[in-house]
């Protein structure tokens, strides 16, 4: 997540779990290109893990990443559950090849597992994982929209249940900064002021392997990140963002 100076805007960038990268080596792994999401277990997991996937990503990119949250999902339905469901609009009916669920278009709410298990799927989607991403970044949207109805500022018991069962959902680094003030900082966000940012990507396949590799070294995203020129960017690329 990157957030602008004046915190009017956020932009969740998604990494694609294919993405083609060269990891190196860790915890016995020689090292060599392989997929990004093959970096965490090739680290050993647990922090170890997170080192080398932020290690990964650093010199892909060439951002210093503030702080990192491991998220287990299983518990983030608790936190769901607590802000009393989250607002999801489904695009495109899809079944779940977890619970046979169908979900059908249009705007509904949804308890924890339900979301959990909607944002999980990628297959029947027109665009597969690239789905399962905005996805992803939609219900973040609405936990943050949930917060914001259940006024967890003004309710302190709420929030300190929310902030208990995040805790439980999430290993977090935050470099020093509360996770509360995080989440309250995200929660002031004007309605139209949280974007989600697509790496600019294509799929292909190398020695029958699937494969999702960079668009000209990511399309000047990175660089922009790192100049803090990302507003700009987006403006001229269009066809990666979309608005939350």
């Amino acid at each position: 997540m990157h957030v602008p100076a004046g915190r009017r805007e956020a932009y969740l960038v998604s990494i694609p779990r294919d993405l083609l990268v060269a990891i190196p080596p860790a915890n016995g792994f020689g090292g060599g290109p392989d997929k990004i999401n093959a970096a965490y277990e090739h680290g050993g997991g647990g922090q170890a893990g997170t080192r080398l996937l932020s290690v990964t990503l650093n010199r892909l990119t060439g951002i210093r990443f503030d702080g990192a949250a491991l998220i287990d999902f299983s518990g983030f339905r608790k936190v769901i559950d607590l802000l009393g469901g989250v607002q999801m609009c489904v695009d495109t009916e899809v079944r779940s090849i977890h619970t046979n669920r169908v979900f059908p278009t249009g705007c509904q709410q949804m308890d924890g597992a339900r979301a959990l298990d909607y944002v999980r799927q990628r297959y029947d989607l027109p665009n597969g994982d690239f789905d399962r991403q905005h996805h992803q970044q939609q219900l973040l949207r609405a936990m943050l929209d949930s917060a914001g109805h259940a006024d967890l500022r003004s309710n302190p018991v709420k929030l300190d249940q929310v902030l208990r069962a995040v805790g439980g959902s999430l290993t977090v680094d935050t470099n020093g900064v509360p996770l509360e003030d995080l989440l309250l900082a995200l929660r002031a966000l004007p309605p139209d002021g949280m974007h989600g940012v697509q790496v600019p990507s294509s799929s292909q396949t190398i020695d029958q392997v699937s494969y999702v590799v960079l668009d000209n070294g990511g399309n000047g995203l990175f660089e922009a990140v790192r100049g803090t020129r990302v507003p700009a960017w987006a403006q001229a690329n269009p066809r990666w963002v979309s608005r939350l």
